[in-house]
């Protein structure tokens, strides 16, 4: 592993890291922010999968998550959203292709060899930080941005125990219904809807998936909402199932950063809620 860069900030350490990926077939960058702490322990870990077109820079600018987890003990974890390299499939367009992995393993030529973000996100990126940070394993908690909502509420779906806490700004919660959802899937995984469910998060609380805890932000002035975003289908599918969730609509927001910084201190709170006890 690599270390790209480091700056004190807020009481720790911002850094940005990068290595070798066996998932992907690539160099991969992530950052990760570590509250100072005392000698030899061992501090819970939030992670943040960023949306469409972002890599780990966007909330690493932008989010406003430091002074928050610097106040909560907590480690901050940011991957990026695809691989990267000349030698790496892309696509014209901004929904598909670079910065457009949909944290899913491709299955579809010519996307299958390097596009592996879910298992890269579920099984090597972990353990590649806890080899090198204090992280405990047991305390984790997992956020995301739209495309990244939809990859933090799958693969907290997907792996029950492992998260304590789950939240998302503006998740995409059900690639089944949506267009962004149709392109991807389709163009990773191909025309077999059934291979979409585990990358859906309506239906796998349909299929009887469950999370410990859920918060989602939503902006009501996001462009996005009503076509791609469709909020009103996890609140149904939750209250069909059970599955206990605080989903908000915020008056006035979008779909930006501002929205995600004005809301990130309050959900780093309400982790640490969970990470913390």
């Amino acid at each position: 592993m690599e270390q790209i860069s480091a700056w004190k900030a807020h009481g720790g350490t911002q850094g940005v890291y990068s290595h070798q990926s066996a998932e992907t077939g690539t160099p991969m960058t992530f950052s990760v922010f570590v509250p100072d702490h005392a000698p030899g322990a061992k501090l819970p870990v939030l992670w943040y999968l960023s949306g469409l077109t972002c890599t780990h820079a966007n909330v690493t600018e932008k989010g406003e998550f430091r002074e928050a987890c610097a106040r909560a003990g907590i480690i901050f974890v940011a991957p990026d959203t695809s691989p990267r390299g000349d030698d790496v499939p892309d696509d014209d367009a901004y929904d598909f292709g670079k910065g457009a992995g949909f944290y899913v393993d491709a299955t579809e030529a010519p996307w299958a060899a390097h596009f592996r973000m879910r298992s890269y996100i579920e099984r090597e990126l972990p353990e590649q930080v806890a080899a090198e940070f204090p992280v405990d394993m047991g305390r984790q908690g997992i956020t995301g941005h739209s495309m990244g909502g939809h990859g933090a509420l799958t693969i907290a779906l997907r792996n029950p125990g492992r998260f304590r806490s789950v939240s998302a700004f503006a998740p995409i919660v059900s690639p089944l219904a949506c267009p962004w959802g149709d392109k991807a899937l389709s163009g990773y995984l191909g025309a077999d809807r059934a291979a979409w469910r585990a990358y859906d998060a309506c239906a796998l609380i349909e299929d009887s998936a469950r999370l410990p805890a859920l918060l989602v932000d939503q902006g009501s002035a996001d462009s996005f909402l009503i076509e791609q975003l469709r909020t009103h289908l996890l609140a149904e599918a939750c209250e069909k199932a059970g599955q206990p969730a605080t989903i908000r609509i915020q008056p006035g927001y979008d779909h930006s950063y501002y929205f995600i910084s004005s809301f990130m201190p309050e959900h780093v709170a309400w982790h640490a809620a969970r990470l913390t006890a």
